[in-house]
């Protein structure tokens, strides 16, 4: 059989590639004219890039409401206050009188009345118009904004329709910019874009705690309040540091630590130091010891228990319970 030889084609001119190859070989009829040649070159164009330290410093961010981003570092908040709603224009609060007006608000005190009407489904546009304020030992403290907004009722239910001087709020989120001027009439506090809210008193909070067999209740609250009480007053407690957000883990999610005072109290004890430090548990992960030390009224000898908290996350969890602890030399 005969053989056809290949021939390799022609590299291209200066000029470009033969305008002839990309016209089929059994086209009939005048070539198109190639295209007329630029007098000119354009310059080229570049893409504009980054170094590796500021390129994208919002990738992987978690966009939250309203349009607040949290950076793709974001710093978690786990806080205990109470929750307020404000208005932050004028506007609002003429809407909210109209609202109430229609309303039927009869026998009801202002705070009931205005929970009524905003826990009423056709009123949620006003919850959603409202600047909802957590104060924390009575300074405002953070701007909460649910990240679903479905959770506005969650801010709603907060707002007790008695409320009492022991009523608490405990919010879990993450940390976000500062609040604008304009978004809550002037005041400029960070925005909190929470996931979960937990509202209670702090009285039944006590109450639910299991009590060790040998004390009785009489005994047990005041040990538990004034544990609570410590800790909630702590300096600058705002639930924001790993420190903080572990302690407010413990008083609220870890009964242990009320017994605990209950038994040292009972030895003629007192609690004389609550110390948060990096655990030597930590590795890939954020772990902290949160240690209690409690000193004898009458020997001076103190003794410590620690337990280890999680707080990489957002939600904090307990990895070690209590024990005794010993200082490492």
């Amino acid at each position: 059989m005969e053989q056809t030889e290949l021939k390799e084609p022609a590299p291209p001119t200066a000029a470009g590639p033969d305008p002839t190859a990309m016209t089929p070989a059994a086209s009939s009829g005048p070539s198109p004219a190639p295209p007329p040649e630029p007098t000119s070159s354009p310059p080229a164009r570049t893409l504009p890039t980054l170094p590796p330290s500021q390129a994208c410093p919002t990738c992987g961010a978690d966009a939250a409401a309203n349009g607040h981003v949290v950076a793709a570092t974001p710093t978690f908040v786990y806080a205990i206050g109470r929750i307020e709603a404000r208005f932050p224009r004028p506007d609002v609060e003429k809407e909210f009188a109209q609202a109430v007006g229609r309303a039927e608000t009869a026998d009801l005190t202002d705070r009931q009345a205005t929970q009524k009407v905003l826990t009423q489904r056709q009123n949620r546009y006003l919850a959603r118009q409202l600047c909802w304020v957590m104060t924390i030992e009575g300074l405002e403290t953070y701007v909460l904004i649910p990240r679903d907004p479905t959770d506005l009722d969650l801010l709603a239910e907060a707002l007790r329709p008695e409320p009492s001087p022991t009523d608490l709020d405990c919010i879990v989120g993450l940390r976000g910019p500062i609040a604008p001027a304009e978004m809550c009439n002037g005041l400029m506090v960070p925005i909190v874009l929470f996931d979960q809210i937990y509202s209670f008193d702090r009285d039944s909070l006590i109450k639910a705690i299991p009590r060790p067999d040998k004390t009785t209740q009489k005994d047990f609250y005041p040990v538990a309040a004034e544990l609570f009480d410590r800790i909630m007053q702590m300096t600058d407690n705002a639930g924001g540091t790993d420190a903080h957000r572990a302690l407010n883990y413990c008083a609220v999610r870890y009964h242990a630590i009320y017994a605990s005072a209950a038994d040292a109290f009972a030895r003629d004890a007192s609690l004389t130091a609550v110390d948060v430090q990096p655990s030597p548990l930590s590795g890939t992960r954020n772990i902290v010891d949160v240690i209690f030390s409690y000193t004898n009224r009458n020997t001076d000898v103190t003794e410590k228990l620690a337990l280890s908290v999680d707080v990489t996350g957002e939600f904090p969890y307990l990895v070690r319970r209590l024990s005794p602890y010993y200082d490492r030399s």
